[in-house]
């Protein structure tokens, strides 16, 4: 008779997390069993969020917020939005986790575990914006696939780490260095284990960036586990899919990453407009980087009714990838007229900016309240949805709310 197998400790208590409680009796677990209490599991508590976050996909987890989830300066976790692409890594070891530096352009290979990490280099705490790029995709006509995210596909949460560009240094890069590629311990959702879900990058110059970190905090405590405990890849302004969850590897390259998710039409857009519906060829297509100017209003919560006679204080946030927002106007009137909105400066680049103003309607009855956001180069946000594109990417359209005055 085979010696039966019992589950690890460290896996037991990855299953405790998810769980929320000590698995009672878990020594006796064998491996490979299933726990009941995992199989219809409650995403909202298994990864803390709050309940009126919106579940898109289990398979694998897809979540985001509602507008008026996101009115905090700094997001927290329980409105951060979900987006991943392959299953989450159980049995996380962190005394042995470690990140291991290759590829074409590294003098040599290196390894440093995750406490050769945190005490060799210093540490930076920056606010990064991190958005989906397919964050407003239910608003495309003809429909593109994938998760239909409307506007909650973003966030801006404080990340403490080191830099990648001093770690980069310590590896030492040859001069024919292009681009960096990540690799992570997400599993592919068959199972298989020689294929990745999703390996992503970033040209060399954003990785150099200041605010470019080798992350393993988020708002001063550990990175929860949904958003890539214990070590993640933050390149804030950039689609969130560049910030790689999970980290344990990354490749420097003397060519654009071929990674997966590097190829064909993922996170990438037309080069040149095209009509709704038309194919584009792959090389035709062009990689996403910065992302669009936007904004987003987060108070009130649309539906609102108003009393005739009071004034209304609105608030939002507003980003523009890799540049800074230079104005926000709102309109009431369809966007027939635009009134200065009262617009912050980012806590630090790569940041959201905060906007408020206070808004006195004629007369009773319906109305829209919309926002719109100017980069620092002058470029605005359109009123209605953007050029199509296959992927249903980089909708930056005028975010709106309702509003009765009675």
């Amino acid at each position: 008779m085979k010696r039966r197998k019992f589950v690890k400790k460290a896996t037991l208590g990855s299953l405790a997390s998810l769980l929320g409680a000590e698995i009672v009796f878990g020594n006796f677990l064998p491996e490979g069993y299933g726990l009941l209490g995992l199989q219809d599991p409650d995403p909202f508590k298994m990864f803390n969020k709050d309940s009126q976050m919106v579940l898109l996909n289990d398979k694998p987890w897809n979540m985001e917020a509602q507008a008026h989830l996101l009115n905090d300066d700094v997001t927290p976790n329980k409105f951060m939005f979900i987006r991943n692409n392959g299953k989450i890594p159980e049995g996380i070891d962190v005394a042995n986790w470690s990140l291991t530096f290759d590829g074409e352009s590294v003098k040599q290979e290196k390894t440093y575990s995750l406490n050769e990490l945190k005490s060799k280099f210093k540490r930076h705490t920056y606010q990064l914006t991190l958005e989906c790029g397919g964050n407003g995709r239910s608003e495309f006509d003809p429909p593109a696939k994938g998760n239909q995210w409307t506007i909650g596909a973003v966030s801006c949460a404080k990340w403490t780490g080191v830099r990648l560009r001093d770690v980069l240094a310590d590896v030492g890069l040859k001069d024919d260095a292009v681009y960096i590629g990540y690799h992570a311990e997400d599993t592919h959702l068959s199972g298989d284990p020689t294929k990745e879900p999703i390996s992503r990058g970033v040209p060399i110059a954003k990785a150099m960036q200041d605010e470019t970190l080798i992350a393993f905090q988020m708002n001063g405590e550990d990175i929860p586990l949904a958003h890539g405990y214990p070590l993640r890849l933050i390149a804030g302004g950039y689609p969130a899919s560049a910030s790689g969850k999970w980290l344990s590897g990354i490749s420097v390259r003397n060519k654009v990453h071929d990674g997966t998710k590097m190829t064909g039409t993922a996170y990438r857009v037309p080069c040149k407009p095209v009509a709704p519906g038309e194919k584009v060829l792959d090389e035709d297509m062009c990689i996403i980087e910065s992302m669009p100017v936007k904004s987003l209003i987060t108070y009130p919560k649309t539906g609102a009714v108003l009393t005739k006679g009071k004034s209304l204080n609105i608030r939002g946030h507003a980003w523009a990838g890799e540049l800074e927002v230079s104005t926000v106007e709102y309109s009431v009137d369809f966007g027939s007229t635009w009134q200065n909105c009262t617009l912050q400066s980012p806590t630090n680049r790569l940041a959201w900016q905060h906007f408020s103003a206070s808004i006195n309607f004629p007369e009773e009855g319906y109305y829209e309240i919309w926002a719109r956001a100017t980069d620092s180069k002058g470029k605005a946000q359109p009123m209605l949805l953007p050029g199509w594109n296959p992927k249903g990417y980089l909708n930056n359209a005028c975010h709106r709310i309702a509003i009765k005055v009675s």
